[in-house]
């Protein structure tokens, strides 16, 4: 799966500052690049920071999957991009109880009966360094040894579907509204001398 938010100049904010653009010649486009790649930024920020909440999962993981196009000779669009699956139990906080893996997606935290953690019986159960930290659930089946198979627990959740919906596309929008008009006129300014 893949999810994008994308920042463009409509026809009316180029109407607005059409004089200006005119003005600039050959350099209205470099400056227009940096106003949307400097609106773009600080409108991923605030996307990532709400997301935080949204998702339940820490910041890192959230920086780590989003990939951004910025403006440039190519076009003036900046584009931030996200790939990515069924997210794994172990990135919400994921801790083993008596009844199941208690953790936390959309930051509700929720035990999932019938999933584990650690190996062995109660109450001397062993963490496994090689499982590092995964939660594993019992598929139903044996293997040819007679072990139990099982199989990696998932949450459900998308990060492409999670950042183009919610607080985080509210917030992403908002930041575009609210900062890319004076910032298209400060660059604009810039390159006038004014």
């Amino acid at each position: 799966m893949s999810g994008g938010l994308i920042v463009t100049l409509d026809a009316a904010a180029i109407a607005r500052l059409g004089n200006q653009i005119a003005a600039a010649g050959a350099q209205a486009r470099p400056a227009l690049a940096r106003a949307i790649n400097h609106t773009g930024d600080k409108a991923k920020t605030q996307m990532t920071r709400a997301l935080v909440p949204q998702t339940g999962l820490k910041r890192r993981t959230i920086v780590k999957a989003l990939r951004v196009d910025k403006a440039g000779k190519g076009g003036l669009t900046y584009t931030i991009r996200s790939k990515g699956g069924n997210i794994r139990l172990k990135h919400f906080g994921a801790r083993e109880t008596s009844t199941g893996v208690s953790a936390a997606p959309w930051s509700k935290r929720s035990i999932y009966p019938s999933t584990f953690m650690k190996a062995g019986w109660w109450p001397k159960r062993v963490v496994k360094p090689n499982w590092n930290g995964q939660v594993f659930e019992r598929v139903g089946s044996r293997t040819n040894s007679g072990m139990d198979r099982f199989e990696v627990k998932r949450s459900g959740l998308y990060i492409p579907d999670e950042m183009v919906q919610g607080a985080s596309r509210t917030a992403f929008e908002a930041a575009v509204e609210r900062d890319l008009p004076d910032r298209l006129a400060h660059e604009l300014g810039r390159v006038l001398g004014g």
